[in-house]
């Protein structure tokens, strides 16, 4: 039966900046900084990675202490965002997320670079965070992507009593780093250009498939769907 892990930003949501726009204010609030260095990528990353390169991208100590301290602020800080954002939910995957649920043997999981409760609230705010209670992989105790895929792993594991063969795995995501770590746990990978990188790009990563958004996916999610 197939898992299918969905990454949140660019995937099932664009939330219209809003995520940034709450960690730049977080830098603002916890740490008084005046002028935001815009030279931290977000796109596909950790949200660990990305508190650890702010601070040192604007000077201040990185430590495991301040990497806390930005992201609770953050955390405190993205409903408003997100309720003065002009976010949407990616085209295709209300659709998606619905006939998986009602589909016997389907299991939907996250791998996402957000934190847990980063992610419960961006997807609590478009509601589709009641389609993942098995959980999945999250962005809060790694830099890289890949560890987060392994993480991903280990939890549904947990909650599901038996380990699932790589065939059945399919990770979903709108960037090269979804990709590479699906090659990582050796699970599919299903690309999807509703992100910040183009279908060409995205194709030359070599997922097993790719769609400018997930309308065009049909023929695929009734394979999963079985």
């Amino acid at each position: 039966m197939p898992v299918l892990l969905f990454d949140i930003d660019g995937t099932l949501v664009r939330s219209g900046g809003s995520g940034k726009a709450a960690m730049d204010a977080a830098l603002r609030n916890a740490f008084g900084v005046t002028h935001i260095n815009d030279v931290v990528p977000f796109s596909g990353r950790t949200d660990r990675a990305i508190s650890r390169d702010l601070l040192a991208a604007h000077d201040l100590p990185v430590t495991l202490e301040n990497e806390r301290r930005l992201t609770a602020t953050y955390l405190e800080l993205l409903p408003q965002a997100l309720a003065e954002g002009t976010g949407h939910v990616c085209p295709g995957i209300e659709a998606i997320l619905e006939n998986a649920r009602r589909a016997t043997g389907v299991l939907l999981g996250l791998l996402t670079g957000n934190v847990r409760e980063g992610a419960r609230k961006k997807l609590g705010h478009f509601g589709l965070w009641n389609y993942f209670p098995a959980g999945g992989g999250f962005g809060d105790d790694h830099y890289e992507r890949d560890d987060v895929a392994r993480s991903a792993m280990r939890e549904l594991a947990e909650h599901h009593e038996r380990d699932r063969h790589g065939e059945e795995i399919w990770v979903i995501g709108d960037t090269p780093l979804d990709v590479s770590c699906a090659k990582a746990i050796g699970a599919r990978s299903v690309a999807v250009a509703t992100g910040w990188h183009s279908y060409d790009e995205l194709a030359k990563c070599g997922p097993d498939a790719v769609f400018e958004d997930m309308t065009q996916a049909g023929e695929l999610v009734q394979t999963w769907l079985k």
